[in-house]
């Protein structure tokens, strides 16, 4: 297909001196990091817990079935499948790093506890015995999977060491402080504030729930609520914008909330606040099939963790319909929502996740999605992972085939030094996009937004309005070009361009009125037609992948409008219900 599998040029290579800058500023925090740590600076130094006295609940869901399949040595994870023909899986070489990651945190621990049986008891200590004899592999010595696995451990712990013998608990304990440590070490120096963030969530379930760790807490909570107060913003989003990670996080924080309660300690006020602040930006983000939007590298969601998260929100508070600060908006008219991205590229260093897909939208319908971004491949290093990110993989305006933003990867010439370090610290980063997005709201289902992603390349702005009809059974759309500042003079110039409006791979698409016209089926049985409004252009039907199915990357369509900059500035286009399910 044209686009993702093609790969995007950019509007422009990165400005080497921001990435000097950037390489640089990393490199001081860095050496100062170390410093502290040498220095024992902020009281983060982690010893062996003398034993474990409360046990953290676990909101993810569970499946007992998973057991049997664990127990007859056949362990899917993230999309992939190893049988162990009676061996260790910590001693075969894994089919993918997610696979190897999710292995190595122990989540799955919870599906065991959930069959409750002497068998699944014996079957989870030994395969923890395995990994603490074993010890070896890259994924091991991961920050985010020893955080993870410390988690797990934690609160999978009566399944582990209950009815042990008291060689094996004292294993357990070290292999225990072994990630503490891990998670230490990740607090003060990891180059990711994400990261940062994590392994103090870790060092704080640690501190509460293990004799001898009660200094490490200390240290912790505080760790813990600087990151909360730099990451969570005052919406609920995170500041990388990634929704999972807003998932994510509130899996692992409401459980520590009840363990500081359980404990008799007043939680830390950025813990409360984040919580408070969480849920109602994950409703904005929620569609009508129970699942995320697709932006700045969100992937498959887990429904049932999802849901469950939103069940013990106190507040039951109705969705936000904009988050100004993580930019977000959402339009809700009956069963039809659309939630846009409207925000500026995130800071640099949190930018790991960020895509080039300003004024992009997602539309559903009931259950039932209809346009949708690519998302994310679950491995990092998918071919895909980096073309997905491209403006040309979301629901919105392309000029020239290039992108809006441009990544670390873009640089050429002397910039790819700098570039190469930070993306050794961090991943390929979003470094530069549009310095200015302009949202307005006239009504409660018209969205107006403006960004200037291109106007340094191509000189022109791009602005986008877009209508919900007030019987959920519409959505007009306008995109136009305008000239950007000081171009005004020369007006806008003839530049290939093209609107994409990726489907869901349910979706079943045909051409109708030479192209005027694309009839839409959609899975809960409504049939809806896309129609151009602009005379001169037409709608085609292009191949697209749908990178978020949670069994891996799907074959779909997308509607295609190419037009010339010059003969059509504005294009106008509308969603429309035929007949109902």
């Amino acid at each position: 297909m044209e686009g993702p599998s093609t790969g995007d040029e950019v509007t422009e290579a990165p400005d080497r001196w921001r990435l000097t800058g950037l390489a640089m500023r990393e490199a001081a925090r860095i050496l100062r990091a170390e410093a502290a740590s040498l220095m024992g600076l902020g009281g983060l130094r982690a010893r062996t817990p003398k034993r474990l006295v409360i046990v953290p609940p676990d909101m993810r869901t569970c499946d007992a079935t998973i057991a049997d399949d664990i127990y007859a040595g056949y362990f899917v994870f993230g999309g992939r499948a190893l049988a162990t023909g009676g061996r260790s899986p910590f001693a075969l070489e894994p089919p993918s790093e997610a696979w190897a990651d999710i292995l190595h945190g122990f989540s799955w621990l919870r599906h065991l506890r959930a069959a409750d049986t002497a068998l699944a008891r014996a079957n989870a200590r030994a395969l923890v015995d395995e990994y603490l004899r074993e010890q070896h592999g890259p994924a091991i010595r991961k920050p985010s999977v020893a955080a993870r696995r410390a988690i797990s451990f934690l609160s999978q712990s009566p399944l582990i060491v209950e009815g042990a013998d008291h060689v094996f608990y004292q294993r357990f304990l070290r292999g225990l402080a072994r990630d503490l440590r891990t998670c230490t070490r990740a607090a003060r120096v990891a180059s990711r504030p994400l990261g940062r963030l994590q392994a103090a969530i870790a060092l704080a379930y640690a501190g509460l729930c293990c004799e001898g760790c009660e200094t490490l807490g200390r240290a912790a909570t505080k760790v813990l609520a600087r990151e909360l107060d730099r990451q969570v913003l005052a919406d609920g989003g995170h500041v990388g914008r990634n929704p999972r990670v807003v998932l994510d996080l509130l899996l692992d924080l409401l459980p520590l909330r009840q363990v500081y309660l359980a404990r008799g300690l007043d939680p830390p006020e950025a813990l409360v606040r984040a919580i408070d602040r969480m849920p109602p930006m994950l409703r904005l983000l929620r569609h009508g099939d129970g699942t995320l939007s697709h932006f700045n590298g969100a992937g498959s969601t887990p429904v049932d963790h999802l849901t469950t998260l939103l069940f013990y929100d106190e507040a039951r508070a109705s969705p936000l319909q904009r988050g100004l600060l993580s930019g977000y908006e959402r339009l809700q008219a009956g069963r039809l929502v659309l939630v846009a991205d409207v925000g500026a590229p995130p800071p640099p260093f949190v930018a790991h996740d960020a895509t080039a897909g300003c004024l992009s939208f997602e539309l559903t319908s009931g259950e039932a999605r209809v346009v949708v971004n690519l998302g994310a491949p679950r491995e990092r290093s998918d071919p895909l992972a980096l073309p997905a990110r491209g403006t040309a993989a979301h629901a919105t305006l392309t000029l020239d085939r290039a992108s809006s933003a441009a990544f670390t990867s873009d640089a050429r010439g002397l910039s790819k030094l700098p570039a190469a370090f930070l993306e050794s610290r961090f991943g390929t980063l979003l470094i530069s996009g549009p310095g200015e997005v302009q949202t307005k709201r006239p009504e409660p289902l018209v969205l107006e937004a403006r960004h200037d992603g291109y106007a340094s390349g191509f000189g022109v702005l791009h602005e986008r309005r877009l209508v919900l009809g007030a019987a959920g059974d519409a959505l007009a759309g306008e995109d136009r070009l305008l000239p950007a500042s000081g171009r005004a003079a020369r007006g806008v110039g003839a530049v290939p361009a093209a609107l994409r409006f990726h489907l869901h791979p349910s979706v079943r698409a045909r051409r109708a009125q030479a192209g005027r016209v694309v009839l839409l089926g959609l899975s809960n049985g409504e049939t809806w037609q896309y129609v151009l409004e602009t005379d001169g252009v037409e709608a085609r039907l292009e191949e697209s992948l749908y990178l978020s199915a949670t069994d891996g990357a799907r074959k779909a369509s997308q509607i295609v409008v190419a037009f010339d900059t010059a003969a059509a500035p504005v294009i106008a286009w509308r969603f429309e219900k035929l007949t109902a399910s």
